[in-house]
This record gives C-alpha cells, structure tokens and sequence, in this order.
C-alpha cells in the first residue's frame, strides 16, 4: 500500500545555486548524497513529512542531464513511500501500468526504489520507496 507522499525531485543545473535559493526561504539541507548508479547528486531537504530532493547531474549523459536538455530545470519527479516496494510493483504491473522498473533498485537516501512510466501516470514520472532502516 502506497503509504505518503515521500519526496519531490527536483531538476536542477547547480546544486549550490539551488541550495542557496531554498535557504533564503528559511530551509536547511538535511544531507547530500551522490548516487553513482544514476550518476545524480542529492540535496535532501526536509519540509514537514516531505522532503524536496534536488538532483544535479554528474555526468553529461545522466537521466537529470537529459531531463535538463530537454525540459529544463524543474519537477522531475514525485515519490510515494511505501513499506512492501516489491508488491506495490506486482500489483501496478498486473493492472497494465508500464513499469521503468519491474524489480527494486537502490536509490537515494538508503531506499530501495522503482519508477513507473509517465506514458501510465498520466505524464508524471513516479517513484515508488522503501527506506531501509
């Protein structure tokens, strides 16, 4: 089951710069963390039960370097915690939903994590994530 809305990534070109702009608004960084897999760099920031996460590229060829090219800065994604990732995932693909991900991978933010297709959601890249304690 789908439990909360976890966090928003966010798009951006430079990490510091984007840092900066949500500081002037009275928000602090929670931690940074590169996810080399994906080749993002994370800026956690939390805002009541959610978090906003800033994704800067590390690489020209990265899926936010791509995104950026052609989007802009920006909504990437919307994120759902859940606590049975595995199932949530069973359940979305046997009701045709078009999975990115069909088995879990690691994420940011010690999660186990999955994205479903934005030709199913209505345009919206969605992540499903279980953190792990």
């Amino acid at each position: 089951m789908l439990k909360k809305v976890n966090h928003i990534g966010i798009a951006v070109k430079d990490l510091d710069v984007a840092i900066e702009f949500y500081q002037k608004l009275g928000l602090e960084v929670e931690a940074i963390e590169t996810v080399e897999s994906q080749n993002v760099k994370v800026a956690f920031i939390p805002l009541g039960e959610v978090r906003i996460e800033l994704l800067e590229a590390t690489t020209e060829d990265s899926p936010i370097a791509k995104f950026i090219d052609k989007k802009g800065e920006g909504i990437h994604h919307v994120a759902f915690g859940t606590d049975d990732l595995v199932a949530i995932l069973k359940q979305a693909e046997s009701k045709d939903i078009q999975l990115i991900d069909k088995v879990p991978r690691k994420g940011a933010h010690n999660a186990e994590i999955a994205f479903l297709h934005p030709n199913s959601t209505h345009g919206v890249l969605l992540e499903l994530c279980e953190e792990k304690t």
